[in-house]
Formats: C-alpha cells, structure tokens, sequence
C-alpha cells in the first residue's frame, strides 16, 4: 500500500475543519439509515417466507410467487440506479424520494388489503413500490460510508451493515410466523415507521449535490431495462429474456462511446484493478443463495423435519452471521484486508465440506456447518467491498456501489439457478464422499461443487491480490 499524500502547509485550517464535521455528520446519519435497511430486509424476508400463504388468502395460489419474483426484479435494478445517482444527485434528495416511496407504499398495501377486498396484484404493485422505496437506505448507507468515512472506519460500518442484513434476516423469519397467525397485513407497516428518521437523516446528510453533471436518463433507463431483463431471465428461465438483456448491454456499450456525457464511461470499464476486483466478487458470491436451500432440503427430505423446525436451527446461523458482521470491522482493522478474505474464505470452504459429513451426523451437526458459513459470510462482506470500492476515485464510488449490488445480485441469481436446477436431477443422486446415494448423495455432491467455487475464487485472490492494492 502506499503512504497517505502529505497535506500542504498552506491548507487552510478551515478546510479540515469542515472535513471532521462532514464525517461526524454522515456517522449520525448511519445509524437510521442502517435501521431503515434493517426494517425493509426484515419486511423482505417476510414476505418471503409466507407469499404462499397471502396468494390462498387471496384467493390466487397460483400467483403467489410473483408476490416475492416482481419486488424481487425491482430491487435488483434500484439497486443498480441508486448506488449510480448518488454520483450525481443529492442524497437528501434520494432518501426523501426513496422513503416517500415506502411510506406510499406501505400505506397503500396495508389498508388495501385490510380494509378492502384483499387482491393479489394490490399486494404485489404495493410490494414493489415499498421495496423500490426500502432499498435507497442500503445503497446510500453504502455510498455515504465510502465517500466520507476514513478507511478504518469503512471496514467497521461495512461489517455492521452486513450484520444488519443477517439480523434482519432472522428477525423476519419469526415475524413472519408471528403476523400470519394475526394477520399478514400487518408485515406492510414494518417499515413504514422509518419515516421517523426523516428530520434526523436532512439534517445529517452531507449538502453535497453530485459532481453537477446533467443525469443520463437515455444511459439509465438501457441499462436498467438490460438489468430488469436478466433480473427477469434468473426468475422465468426463458431464454429470449437473456438475449434480450444481451443486445441491450451491447446498445449499451455503444451508446457510452458515442454519449456526450454518459453517466459511466468506457474509461470506467478499462480500470484494470476495478475489473479484477469485481472478477472476485462475481465468483466469491455464486453460491450465496444455495446453503439455506440446501439445507432445508436435507433437513426435510433427509432428515425429515417440519419447515418450522428447519427454521428454528437456520435462524441461529443468521444470529452467528450478523455477530460475526458486527464485529468484522474491527477484526479487519487489526489483521487486515488480506488476511480477512482469506479467513473468511476458508470459514466458508470449511463449512461447505463439513455440511458434506453432516448428512450423516444430524440437523444439530448440518447447523453447526451452517453457523460457521455465514460467519464466514459476515466476515467476507467488508474486506472484499472495501478492497473493490478501493479501486475506484471518490467521485465514482457512488457507481462502484451500484455495480457491486449488481454484481452480488447477478452472481448469485446466477447461482442459486444453477444449484436449483441439480437439487432435484439424479445427475448427483448415485454416490458421494460420505457414502450416501439418492437426496442425500445429491445434496452432498452440491455442496461440494460450492466448496470448489470459494476455493476458486480464493486462488484467484491470490494471483490477484498484489495488482489490486498496488494504489491503495
């Protein structure tokens, strides 16, 4: 890494000044918005958990599934655009914008449904607007903690905000239980409380405006129709999405050589550092989504426990996630970057090979496995953000956030759609290492297969790790 600039002697006093109160503001501004992120994943995982439920409560069980694939295509673009217009826009601005968004749709979805006739697309359009709403506090927590905090306090505050999103997780778990024996209704007023934060978060909020440059609305909307049709390709299978998604990447790239003021250059692209440092966030999270099915899979079919005694032990794995998240930054700092990716690597490898044994042992043991997972999942998620975030100058971070959300979402689309598609074949099902055959073979086999993916990536990590920091 290289030394910190020397500060000129004739800067002056003023300057710094400002700068400690410009950070002291965005830590307090942190803090409801890590709660408002907080309260929309918990309202996400929710709905998540009982859509099945609220599609035969409104009478269409056949479209239930659109209640968590429609939200779900509309976080993956938001995402994308958030992180990038806070490059150019207020992020006063974006925070009114997204929370007015919650508060609509949270109101609409709660007395449309528990006051009225209870319709399956009023629960899936107030869904929508409600997470497009939810999400502005992630990207700009992300965006304010990269652009104004210290590099020493980035690890820290990425580390609590992956604990935030494991938290969450769990939470949303048993408050889904708990509301569908009251009334699912209920689960759209979660988030709406956060409109509280408002006064706290214009206060707070950094004034800056974005670098002045007129917003790409041409750039955004190609881009984000590409990302809502692979978003859409990951959901539906259906092939002509992909190729759909494809040739608009590809009007893409021609269209931001040809711009006069695109919002991301191709200059943006040929950061060689920034390429290789997303190349390991694209593999790193390919298996992200695959333990909890995986695991609920064999603790069913296997093991032969109810969904409700399946979550009871997963939920414990979110606890350990978010414990290990919360303190993660603080681990960073005293080990560093490198060595953190490499420990959290290999807590994930290590725990993809012991759930492999686990088969045979018991939920308790396959627990135990899936603890030390998503610890090494709470780990990973600072060192690797801050290392990738670190390729790129403060004026783009706001589009390095978007693209790592894009990224995060893509990869492990990508590979939850491939593990999916194995958990039912008999491709896997004839033996494994542990000596089983059939579900249990082929539940084996698939975790395996994500053991061989992290140490891929961390292999790639060392080869690469030196070219990255090279500048940092």
């Amino acid at each position: 890494m290289s030394s910190s600039p020397t500060i000129p002697v004739n800067n002056p006093p003023i300057d710094r000044a400002k700068q400690t109160v410009t950070s002291d503001m965005a830590i307090r501004a942190l803090i409801p918005l890590l709660i408002t992120f907080v309260l929309g994943t918990l309202c996400l995982q929710g709905f998540n958990l009982v859509f099945q439920q609220i599609g035969d409560s409104v009478g269409a069980p056949e479209q239930a599934s659109l209640i968590t694939a429609i939200p779900s295509i509309v976080l993956g673009i938001v995402c994308f655009i958030y992180g990038s217009l806070a490059d150019f826009v207020s992020l006063k601005r974006l925070v009114v914008t997204g929370i007015s968004l919650l508060v609509i749709g949270s109101v609409f979805g709660f007395v449309a449904s528990f006051f009225f006739t209870a319709n399956i697309w009023t629960v899936i359009i107030a869904r929508a607007v409600q997470t497009a709403g939810e999400q502005v506090a992630g990207s700009v927590y992300l965006v304010v903690a990269t652009k104004y905090l210290k590099d020493s306090l980035k690890v820290i505050f990425f580390g609590i905000f992956t604990a935030g999103y494991q938290l969450s997780s769990a939470i949303g778990v048993f408050a889904a239980g708990l509301l569908t024996s009251i009334h699912w209704q209920y689960l759209f007023l979660i988030p709406a409380i956060t409109v509280i934060f408002l006064p706290i978060l214009l206060k707070n909020l950094p004034d800056k405006t974005g670098n002045g440059q007129k917003i790409d609305i041409i750039g955004f909307i190609i881009f984000g129709t590409a990302t809502a049709f692979i978003t859409l390709f990951f959901s539906y299978k259906s092939w002509w999405m992909l190729v759909v998604s494809a040739v608009l990447y590809i009007v893409f790239a021609i269209y931001i050589h040809t711009a006069a003021e695109p919002f991301i250059t191709p200059a943006f692209f040929r950061n060689k550092r920034w390429l290789m440092a997303i190349s390991l966030i694209l593999i790193f999270w390919l298996p992200n989504y695959s333990f909890s099915p995986l695991f609920n899979g064999i603790s069913t079919r296997v093991f032969h426990l109810t969904t409700s005694q399946v979550s009871f032990h997963i939920v414990w794995a979110f606890i350990v996630g978010a414990t290990v998240g919360i303190c993660s930054g603080w681990i960073v700092r005293k080990i560093g970057r490198k060595s953190a990716i490499i420990t959290a690597a290999s807590m994930k490898i290590i725990a993809f090979v012991l759930a492999v044994f686990c088969v045979n042992w018991g939920p308790l043991a396959l627990t135990l496995a899936g603890c030390l997972y998503y610890g090494g999942g709470g780990f990973l998620y600072s060192p690797l953000v801050s290392t990738v975030l670190g390729t790129l100058p403060k004026e783009e971070s706001g589009r390095g956030v978007g693209m790592n959300d894009l990224a995060i979402n893509v990869s492990s689309s990508i590979g939850i759609a491939i593990i999916g598609g194995f958990m039912n074949s008999p491709a896997l099902a004839a033996r494994s290492i542990n000596g089983t055959t059939g579900f249990a073979a082929n539940y084996s086999n698939l975790f395996l297969f994500d053991a061989g993916l992290i140490l891929i990536a961390l292999l790639l990590y060392f080869a690469l790790n030196k070219a990255i920091y090279a500048e940092q």
